[in-house]
């Protein structure tokens, strides 16, 4: 399931998504708040630009909704129906669980993004070297 090649391998692990040879992250904890935004410019391997265009992880946030939603779900799921919690404790429990994944979340929604569109190419190290000289 994790194999590289595979576009869950990239956006589960943070990597470059055209050769996954490198982090497209300065600091690979999503944690470090301080630098939760800091992105490479490129990659060191392929030569691929992270951000395509000005403001292009603007469309991340779409898909940060998305996940959000997902991770609610699940907060409610194993609360309310697995460990059967008031209503009260189950909204807490997914307010806990959105503040303590956003990090998380938000690096998810970067990942996703830009795997639309960019894809794999397992020559790109190759074909950089040969234009690089």
């Amino acid at each position: 399931m994790l194999k590289k090649g595979t576009k869950m391998y990239s956006i589960l692990t943070g990597n470059c998504p055209r050769c996954q040879e490198e982090s497209m992250y300065e600091k690979s904890n999503p944690y470090t708040l301080s630098k939760i935004f800091s992105m490479n410019e490129r990659c060191s391997h392929c030569g691929l630009k992270y951000k395509i265009e000005p403001s292009f992880f603007y469309g991340a946030m779409y898909v940060s909704y998305g996940v959000g939603i997902a991770f609610a779900v699940a907060a409610f799921v194993i609360s309310f129906l697995l460990i059967g919690t008031s209503l009260m404790t189950t909204f807490i429990s997914i307010v806990g669980t959105m503040i303590v994944f956003m990090p998380v979340i938000i690096r998810l929604s970067r990942n996703i993004w830009i795997n639309f569109f960019v894809k794999y190419d397992p020559t790109a190290v190759k074909k950089n070297k040969a234009i690089k000289g």
